[in-house]
């Protein structure tokens, strides 16, 4: 701990833009007038761990689990107090990672989930990489909650990873025109709110005005992270739904 804050250890790489991402917006959510009123993070930016969404479909594929654990582990050693990890697929891994672990880890998905429920949210869209949609990780999480999860259709599903991997991890511009089709398509099917659960999807968020009633999963993550180590909010940052 460090002037009253606990020491956060993220676990990124998956990808390298959505990790320096998610520092920059963990800085920008804290009030903070010195360097010193910011956390203290650790990152391993490894963006060599196997992708999540290809194992989770295939898993004849390399698992990214043992790298995982093998930097969750390292963290440990070097003092972190909370665990965060800004990847939504990756939470396919969760058990394993809880098990294996001593510190608590920001779960990205309950976080969000959480958050809509706070807000009254009921029937939420997802939009989501394969590996999250086939294992039904934000599903579980919303219908646990009493809440409706309303999912693309199969031909609105590839648009999203057309922007996930063809565009985003490609370091392409995003085609707005899939993405708005998807965004419209969950709406028409009554989605209060529509979350953003991959965190390719937070830089398009971040880069484009994508309207309203979307919430960017990985908002959700650096808000909880930094309040969970005891750093204090901007209350600009308290809502996240877009307007």
């Amino acid at each position: 701990m460090v002037n009253g804050k606990k020491v956060l250890g993220v676990i990124g790489g998956m990808g390298p833009i959505a990790t320096s991402y998610f520092m920059e917006l963990v800085i920008k959510m804290t009030e903070a007038d010195t360097d010193q009123d910011h956390l203290d993070m650790i990152i391993y930016n490894i963006p060599s761990i196997p992708d999540r969404t290809s194992y989770i479909l295939d898993h004849s594929k390399d698992s990214p689990l043992p790298v995982i654990l093998d930097i969750a582990h390292k963290l440990e050693l070097q003092g972190v107090e909370f665990l965060a990890m800004p990847c939504c697929t990756a939470h396919y891994f969760q058990e394993e990672l809880e098990n294996s672990l001593h510190k608590p880890f920001v779960n990205i998905i309950r976080a969000t989930v959480g958050y809509l429920k706070e807000r009254g949210i009921k029937r939420v869209g997802v939009m989501a990489t394969d590996g999250t949609m086939r294992q039904g990780l934000f599903k579980k999480e919303l219908e646990a909650n009493g809440m409706e999860m309303i999912s693309p259709s199969p031909e609105r599903q590839k648009d999203v990873m057309h922007i996930i991997y063809e565009n985003v991890k490609a370091n392409r511009p995003a085609e707005m025109k899939r993405f708005n089709k998807v965004g419209d398509e969950l709406k028409a099917k009554g989605a209060q709110a529509i979350i953003l659960g991959c965190t390719e999807l937070s830089l398009v968020k971040r880069d484009y005005n994508i309207g309203a009633g979307f919430i960017d999963a990985m908002e959700v993550l650096a808000q909880k992270s930094l309040v969970s180590c005891g750093s204090t909010l901007k209350a600009e940052y308290e809502e996240l739904i877009t307007e």
